[in-house]
């Protein structure tokens, strides 16, 4: 059936272009770019990676095999050599193992369900990855994958809706020859079709209007071993603690308001992926954890291992957060006994914090739990940066993508969570200390610092807080404060004499890389209205206009009375006319 083109707008991004109605029947966001853009630079870089990987096993798996002919031909035994693993805990990236009784240069055996074979046997040449866009829309993701990312295989498009799944097949075959043989359009419940793929695609992509958690369980199963789960959470108001019970029935945490609330937003969502790989005797490894815009976006790869999985609890932290200044303290979940070569598994030793705040006699809040450990892989990082930096007129939005990875690649990978500098100054009342001269004088404690890429005030530290506050003491004893009442917080913190007397030279690494060279890190909005937009299926009125603007909005209203107006001259020239 042919498309009349009159009826619809095109859209073109990177080397894709959609077709999209001008009614708002389909979700579109504009605004996702930067989404798209930093999942198309992570595929690449996983797929290079992937194949790696690959070509390793098969080195160490051909040595195996060779050690092991040399000593039967020197034993002057003839048999056929079956190639074994050599390490059982090699089995966790997802193409397969070696079958027993094929030797390296014979052809694999085909199994009676071809679509199941992803993870099971190990053959000697790798297929390009299969790619699930759990939740497609217009299909734009998934066509953008396909004409873009070198070497990827078949991505299945899916959604459960009629008029999306319509609009995806719509543009698929717009998108030409390349579109067609490599994207394929399902009408599915998302959820259903993963538990029924166990294992069977190299890259799960999630990315709802809302939040992921329901998808999360059957994702987790349906991604092979070694491969990239990429999820999206658009919620933030649930995760940054506006609603915390909420939260916590969704994710599994309770969020706390701090200005860390964005990172912290990351990391429970990385718990609760954890979470949901751990009922499968599977766990998680981040390779990049973003915030950008009005969401998170993290990739994870997932591998099967009922030994690794026992780390799960020495990744997770409850936070403590005083009411009264931003001391905040992390509660370890678990802990490890080395004895000789036996490890055992123990709870952790708390409570960290005492019943008051030992800075300012405040209480706590609790939260968590969270994820702990490092949110990035700093290889791959540096690997997706050099990738985007090498294409960039093949990247729409290069120049935010290029700032926040830049930014994370400076970031101290081992510290979760951070500080505000301006915080701590409204704490105690005091003039702010600029970020060089802050950054120097924990530098001269002998601690390590860093920016963030979550807030561009935010400075990560290994400095314990009581050295936090003995700099800001030394700060204020050279700036002073007016008096303050006593049973403010600065005023009790203030009363205490530093222990340390803090270094207020400026040290060499104050300033990050970047920075000495002046690189843009932190870039405004392209264009006002830069953010989430109308659910598909709603009705455009005019209190939309803080969402989409004055003049998408009238425009769509304008649209919508020309075609009222056509409609009831097309009913009115249909009625019979009176004998």
């Amino acid at each position: 059936m042919a498309t009349d083109l009159s009826d619809y707008a095109i859209i073109k991004e990177g080397e894709a272009e959609i077709l999209m109605h001008a009614k708002n029947q389909v979700f579109y966001n504009k605004t996702q770019v930067n989404n798209r853009d930093v999942s198309i630079a992570v595929l690449r870089t996983f797929i290079t990676k992937r194949k790696e990987e690959h070509e390793a096993r098969l080195s160490k798996k051909t040595k195996t095999a060779v050690k092991e002919s040399d000593k039967d031909a020197s034993n002057c035994v003839v048999e056929e050599v079956p190639i074994e693993p050599a390490n059982h805990e090699e089995k966790t990236n997802g193409d397969c193992e070696m079958a027993a009784e094929v030797s390296q240069d014979e052809p694999c055996s085909v199994s009676e369900e071809p679509e199941k074979v992803t993870e099971g046997k190990w053959c000697g040449e790798l297929k390009p990855p299969r790619v699930l866009e759990a939740l497609s829309a217009s299909g734009l993701r998934a066509l953008r994958y396909a004409r873009e990312v070198e070497g990827i295989g078949q991505v299945v498009a899916l959604d459960n809706d009629k008029d999306a799944v319509e609009a995806c097949r719509r543009n698929i075959k717009f998108n030409g020859s390349v579109a067609c043989s490599k994207v394929e359009s399902h009408l599915a419940d998302a959820r259903v079709h993963m538990l029924t793929h166990p294992k069977e695609f190299d890259v799960v992509d999630l990315d709802p209007y809302g939040s992921p958690s329901v998808f999360l369980d059957s994702a987790v199963q349906s991604v092979v071993d070694g491969g990239l789960l990429m999820c999206t959470a658009t919620d933030m108001a649930v995760l940054c603690g506006g609603n915390g019970e909420v939260c916590y029935s969704k994710y599994g945490s309770y969020p706390l308001r701090g200005k860390y609330c964005h990172e912290m937003a990351l990391r429970i969502l990385l718990a609760c992926i954890e979470s949901h790989a751990n009922r499968y005797k599977r766990y998680i490894v981040p390779v990049l954890s973003v915030q950008m815009d009005f969401y998170v976006r993290v990739f994870v790869r997932i591998y099967s291992s009922a030994s690794a999985m026992k780390n799960t609890p020495l990744k997770l932290s409850y936070v403590y957060q005083c009411i009264g200044c931003d001391s905040f303290h992390l509660q370890p979940i678990g802990r490890t006994v080395t004895k000789n070569t036996s490890v055992r598994y123990l709870p952790g030793f708390g409570p960290v914090v005492p019943q008051e705040c030992s800075d300012c006699g405040k209480k706590f809040n609790m939260g968590g739990p969270i994820w702990s450990a490092p949110i990035h892989d700093q290889e791959w990082v540096t690997s997706i940066l050099s990738d985007v930096k090498s294409m960039k007129e093949r990247y729409p939005a290069y120049d935010r993508i290029s700032a926040v990875l830049t930014t994370i690649s400076e970031e101290l990978p081992d510290v979760p969570l951070f500080l505000s500098l301006h915080n701590l100054c409204a704490t105690l009342k005091c003039t702010s200390p600029s970020a060089v001269i802050f950054r120097s004088a924990v530098i001269n404690a002998g601690y390590r610092i860093s920016g963030t890429h979550v807030n561009p005030l935010g400075l990560k530290s290994d400095a314990p807080m009581d050295v936090i506050w003995d700099i800001m003491r030394c700060w204020v004893k050279n700036h002073p404060v007016k008096p303050q009442p006593a049973d403010q917080s600065g005023t009790v913190i203030l009363a205490k004499e530093p222990v340390l007397h803090a270094n207020f030279a400026r040290a060499v690494a104050s300033l990050s890389k970047a920075q000495t060279k002046k690189v843009a890190r932190f870039l405004p909005n392209p264009e006002r209205h830069w953010g989430p937009k109308l659910r598909a299926g709603r009705t455009i009125t005019s209190k939309h206009i803080s969402l989409l603007g004055p003049e998408a909005v009238n425009e769509h209203l304008n649209h919508e009375d020309g075609e009222e107006h056509d409609a009831k001259r097309q009913k009115v020239e249909d009625q019979p006319t009176p004998n």
